[in-house]
């Protein structure tokens, strides 16, 4: 074997390629067929793209599968603490012994073939599948959708979150160019869900293109939510309506329309996968996702956690924040990669922060904490700023200046959030029993 521990695995794939990100299926698909993984994967397949929701639609589909019995194989990114969350088998995290075995056959395989490090670790996950026989397999796309290396895989049901403006330096300018791109995870004759309310008109040609049966929210589905029932909502699709469903355990009202787009998938599947009532139910209410408003108290204040790292997720954190309101301050902690619209964040949130706290982050792609400065000056002026070290640091003055009443959020990117998380592990500031497993 190469190496013998995950980190010195993982220092090495930071370096293998050239470049960090190289969207195109051609060198990937060559070390798939090396691995014997052009056979299909143990069936069924969902597939999950989109801007925004992705990563809450896998969680569902893991808690609602897992409470109707089955064992479920799934695999998102990036992770916040741990490489191993990325890969996951009947809510396992995937132990450092079998992600090194699985990038070790990767290794053998590729011959000169240079890999992307998202590239090398799809690879090793889609191989570990194979050899661990799970009742269904869950994918999460990790950028755009038809040159994703995810999308080497044909999935059963293809679901499309929502569509926005991220990553517009590879998948386009624009939602029309994006929604080409997440659509590339449709396949002929098979089901596909769009859960966004205003899908571009590239997305549905590309499906009518492709022959894929596309099932739109507001069309072939759709939800409403119960007043004054503790959110329960109700759902139709499919020719059924459930009524009472118990609201997800995720926070933000956007959770209904992701949840509403997996009950839409299961209902594809259900001549494959039995899904009833009580498992939809128990898998609602349980449903938990680290860092998205995830709600902790540090030395007694308030401090949520999100990982809104696009202009439509801090739009979402802003309503959520909104929805939810402190009775004193809200005080944010934040670092954003440039390649982000920051304006565009520090705008969303501008009406709900009180106070800024910048902290510097040790990655290539991070904006200096200056830029977000200047952005906070234009687009929230008169309200406090600290350029901050990292973000520990951050969390350190933010918490110092907190009063009674007041609240900590930090948000901007999956770093910023892993960062917040580390320094609490490692006690450079106390958190104390979680609050709610409430996540967007």
């Amino acid at each position: 074997m190469r190496f013998d521990t995950l980190d010195a695995w993982l220092a090495w794939l930071e370096d293998l390629h050239p470049r960090s990100i190289e969207l195109g299926l051609e060198r990937v698909r060559r070390v798939a067929v090396s691995l014997g993984l052009d056979a299909a994967l143990p069936s069924p397949v969902v597939t999950v793209a989109g801007t925004n929701g992705k990563g809450s639609s896998v969680a569902l589909f893991e808690s609602i599968l897992t409470a109707a019995g089955y064992r479920v194989a799934a695999y998102t990114s990036p992770h916040l603490l741990r490489y191993n969350e990325r890969v996951r088998i009947g809510g396992r995290e995937a132990d450092d012994a079998e992600l090194c075995q699985a990038f070790e056959r990767v290794d053998r395989a590729r011959g000169d073939t240079s890999l992307t490090y998202f590239e090398f670790g799809t690879l090793a996950a889609l191989d570990h599948f194979t050899r661990v026989d799970p009742d269904v397999v869950v994918l999460e796309v990790g950028m755009g959708g038809r040159l994703d290396a995810v999308n080497l895989v044909d999935p059963d049901v293809a679901l499309v979150t929502g569509i926005g403006i991220d990553h517009v330096d590879w998948l386009g300018p624009d939602r029309e160019a994006i929604g080409a791109e997440k659509a590339g995870i449709f396949r002929r004759g098979r089901p596909a869900v769009c859960g966004d309310p205003d899908p571009p008109r590239s997305l549905l040609a590309a499906a009518a293109a492709v022959g894929a049966g596309l099932h739109l929210t507001g069309r072939d589905f759709g939800y409403e939510v119960e007043e004054g029932a503790a959110g329960a909502w109700s759902w139709r699709g499919g020719g059924i309506r459930l009524e009472g469903l118990p609201a997800p355990a995720l926070a933000g009202r956007f959770q209904y329309r992701n949840a509403a787009g997996v009950l839409m998938a299961l209902r594809l599947l259900e001549d494959r996968l039995d899904v009833g009532r009580a498992a939809l139910d128990m898998g609602l209410r349980k449903v938990s996702l680290a860092g998205r408003f995830q709600s902790l108290l540090v030395d007694g204040v308030p401090c949520i956690l999100d990982v809104a790292h696009n202009l439509e997720g801090a739009q979402a954190l802003a309503r959520t924040l909104a929805e939810r309101p402190a009775s004193g301050r809200t005080l944010a902690i934040t670092a954003i990669l440039g390649d982000k619209d920051i304006d565009g964040m520090i705008s969303s949130l501008s009406g709900v922060v009180d106070a800024w706290y910048v902290g510097a982050l040790a990655v290539e792609r991070a904006a200096p904490v200056e830029r977000l400065r200047d952005g906070i000056a234009v687009h929230a002026p008169g309200t406090a700023v600290s350029l901050c070290v990292d973000p520990a640091a951050a969390l350190r003055s933010a918490r110092s200046a907190a009063q009674p009443g007041d609240r900590i959020v930090v948000f901007g990117s999956f770093y910023t959030v892993g960062a917040v998380m580390r320094a609490l592990g490692n006690g450079v500031i106390g958190a104390s029993s979680e609050l709610e497993s409430a996540q967007s």
